[in-house]
């Protein structure tokens, strides 16, 4: 039995997007023939032949010419890469997705402008500032590390990311870009196979010299210990290789639906700014984003406020008090994300509703 009604409107596909019919085919055809990649028997060594036959598969899908160290999703990708970086100074920004923010309570922070963009221009004048003895004494001590996403999860502003240059290693969040936008010239990257198509639970870090991370012990190569999960791997390639180009298709969509939106008094959130067509962001004045979830729900319609990560506490979004919105209004703002398959009739049913609770406020 579904878990839901089939006649329900999914649009929060940033959040979780449906796995794809290869992926889903891929996994279990390797469960019905799973063996530890770490075992030494014939078994074993057939699944560590499919785990780095993957692994390349992935490299190429995705154009990376680095290494992949595969973990359970973006979130421990980041926490290795920031964790066991060698580098003495941490540098990143405001509205970064909270598993940076949790983990970087000392990183120095950069402004955003009021669309919510860092400008590569600003990053790297602020990181040749010189403020005083102990920041050259610290920088002496090993590169800096410039920790950014390439494309927020509230928003989908895309941020202009650059090579860091001497003396930085740029690591980008990639989690809502990789598969979608070609990944940017990064040395450290972190992917989620659930935002394409692909099943929750495996992601990878891509790293371009893993000598610039401290070893751990254990699998991939000592740099993150346990068991490989082989099926979400197998599945992860297949979503990469049979990925489409559906971001023109949403970004048509979207404009219909912004011209709407603003047509009927709402705001679109960093509406000038560069955006990847699948997620977008609404301020619907006079209704908060609680009231708009509950009713949007009840019609059938999944939508969500803020990251998936922390919209269970219903907390006013941090990206959007650094964007320089004040409490209430960032309060005011939901989240709409295609997927392949949404449609203009989508779009419309999406539209009825907003626009019914929206004259219903007034």
């Amino acid at each position: 039995m579904p878990l839901v009604a089939a006649d329900r409107l999914y649009l929060d596909h940033a959040a979780t997007t449906p796995l794809l019919p290869e992926a889903k085919a891929a996994m279990v055809e390797a469960m019905e023939r799973w063996a530890n990649p770490s075992s030494p028997h014939a078994e074993g060594r057939a699944a560590r032949a499919a785990l780095e036959e993957a692994r390349a598969r992935i490299a190429t899908a995705l154009g990376w010419n680095g290494h992949v160290l595969f973990t359970s999703g973006a979130s421990e990708a980041i926490a290795i890469g920031l964790g066991r970086a060698k580098v003495g100074r941490i540098l990143t920004s405001p509205v970064e997705h909270d598993s940076v923010l949790r983990i970087t309570p000392c990183a120095e922070r950069l402004p955003v402008t009021r669309d919510g963009r860092v400008s590569s221009v600003e990053a790297f004048h602020f990181l040749e500032e010189e403020s005083g003895p102990s920041a050259r004494s610290e920088r002496a001590e090993g590169k800096t590390l410039l920790v950014i996403q390439h494309v927020n999860n509230e928003t989908g502003v895309v941020q202009p990311l650059e090579d860091g240059g001497e003396g930085v290693i740029l690591f980008a969040d990639c989690a809502q870009s990789a598969g979608k936008l070609a990944l940017p010239k990064a040395d450290m990257i972190a992917i989620s196979a659930h935002k394409f198509g692909g099943p929750p639970g495996v992601g990878a870090l891509l790293v371009r010299d893993l000598a610039l991370l401290r070893p751990s012990g254990g699998q991939e190569q000592g740099y993150r210990a346990g068991t490989e999960n082989l099926p979400g791997v197998l599945a992860m390639a297949a979503a990469l290789e049979h990925r489409e180009d559906w971001l023109p298709s949403a970004g048509r969509l979207r404009v219909r639906l912004e011209a709407a939106i603003e047509a009927a008094g709402g705001d679109v959130i960093a509406r000038d700014a560069p955006r990847i067509p699948s997620i977008a962001s609404y301020r619907m004045p006079g209704v908060s984003a609680r009231a708009q979830l509950i009713q949007f729900d009840l019609a059938g319609i999944a939508v969500s406020a803020g990251s998936a990560c922390s919209s269970g506490s219903l907390k006013t979004s941090h990206v959007l008090r650094a964007m320089g919105w004040d409490e209430t209004a960032a309060g005011e703002v939901i989240r709409v994300s295609f997927g392949p398959d949404t449609s203009e009739a989508d779009i419309d049913r999406f539209l009825d509703r907003w626009i019914s609770i929206a004259d219903r406020s007034r």
